[in-house]
């Protein structure tokens, strides 16, 4: 039982007493897998953090991944995968920085003839290799996150609602219209009458490359919300083929006011606000 107990942290031992030389074999690996995206003392850096935080629970299997002593290290990684993704980096490339010291550490032990410590090295190879794949999990789950959060922002800059004239928003849409950009459409339409106090809006669809049933519908969402707020909304830009769509399908726009562009859409609204636009006359040259 001594001579096992002896025995027990053999590897940790031998880690901690070889960490500089670790360190240094494992950013030059690292550095190259990378191409010179990343400096050595920003690797140095995290896989000293990472060692550290590693060696205490270096004894373990990593079998389960779910317990106590893992949390640490597997907030560290997550951390460094989220940076990673940022940063631009490949999920190989985040997560062959974790198995890249497997090979060093096999390296630094092939000398030795202890069965014991033979044992605990595979130990550590499934704990490495359970981390690798956290890390890459986890860098999966950020990327997604990343994407979304773009896709996010991308909606908000296609989807700008413009004040034309006092009193008068004009929604000007371009692509495909779907539920999650209509109800983006919907929310910034309303929030921009409410701080205005506009009464008149125009839904401009010059851009939007088609209209079916379903896009009617989130149009006609649209235009009873911004009634319920007071406004009265105008859809413009309606194009022939756009309309031969439209009576194809059989959708009844009912008393909601159609133009077939944006300056008509605002002529429109501005009578209604009792200004009329005449053409100046062209002056006479003597």
């Amino acid at each position: 039982m001594v001579a096992e107990a002896g025995h027990a942290h053999r590897l940790t031992e031998l880690l901690r007493e070889n960490v500089d030389r670790l360190i240094e074999e494992w950013v030059t690996s690292a550095a190259v897998v990378l191409r010179g995206r990343s400096v050595r003392a920003e690797l140095e850096s995290e896989f000293r953090e990472f060692l550290a935080t590693l060696l205490p629970v270096a004894d373990g299997d990593g079998r389960n991944l779910s317990g106590a002593e893992y949390a640490e290290i597997k907030a560290l990684l997550e951390e460094f995968s989220r940076s990673r993704a940022r940063q631009g980096f490949t999920p190989s490339e985040t997560a062959s920085s974790v198995f890249a010291l497997k090979r060093i550490v096999f390296e630094l032990t092939e000398q030795e003839e202890d069965p014991e410590l033979f044992r605990e090295l595979m130990r550590f190879s499934t704990l490495l290799d359970a981390l690798g794949l956290w890390t890459f999990e986890t860098y999966a789950r950020a990327r997604e996150e990343i994407i979304q959060e773009q896709s996010e922002q991308l909606l908000e800059l296609t989807t700008p609602v413009v004040k034309l004239w006092e009193g008068v928003l004009a929604v000007p849409l371009v692509g495909t219209l779907d539920s999650a950009r209509t109800q983006v459409v919907m929310e910034k339409l309303l929030e921009a009458l409410v701080e205005t106090g506009s009464e008149h809006a125009i839904i401009d669809i010059t851009g939007v490359l088609a209209v079916d049933t379903q896009v009617a519908q989130h149009l006609l969402k649209t235009v009873v919300a911004a009634r319920l707020m007071g406004a009265e909304c105008t859809i413009s830009g309606i194009r022939p083929q756009i309309a031969q769509t439209i009576v194809a399908l059989g959708i009844e726009f009912g008393d909601i006011t159609t133009k077939s562009s944006l300056a008509d859409a605002l002529r429109h609204a501005l009578r209604r606000e009792g200004i009329d636009v005449v053409r100046r006359a062209e002056r006479r040259t003597v």
